[in-house]
């Protein structure tokens, strides 16, 4: 089992930033990838960013064209924690925001409790 922990949600206004981070109790070198989703009221989960193809040193990342130039998706692996800075926010960015990661041997998959970002003025 593989437990999530997010956190750096919040409200913030049109045009401000927040950093939103998910720890992993598993090294993130044993994962295949690790990504960020979110999912507005009303609306189905979509991917954000992800990593994929995880290496030691590297990967291959991804983003939604809506957050593209806008966000940024990064981790550490010394805390296996990853990361995902979102600046310019705007409001079609609010949704409850959820990592998910891939294991790399057993191909299972987990997800994180969410956290809320809103942007409002």
């Amino acid at each position: 089992q593989v437990h999530l922990v997010e956190s750096g949600g919040g409200l913030v206004q049109p045009g401000g930033s927040l950093r939103l981070s998910c720890a992993a109790s598993i090294s993130i070198n044993r994962l295949y990838g690790m990504g960020w989703y979110r999912q507005a009221p009303g609306k189905e989960r979509e991917l954000v960013a992800a990593i994929t193809s995880i290496t030691s040193v590297g990967g291959s990342t991804n983003y939604a064209d809506s957050v593209k130039g806008r966000f940024t998706i990064s981790r550490d692996n010394t805390k296996n924690t990853l990361y995902l800075q979102m600046n310019s926010l705007k409001p079609e960015d609010t949704a409850v925001y959820y990592c998910n990661v891939v294991v790399r041997t057993s191909s299972y998959e987990y997800w994180g409790q969410g956290t809320q970002v809103t942007v409002s003025s």
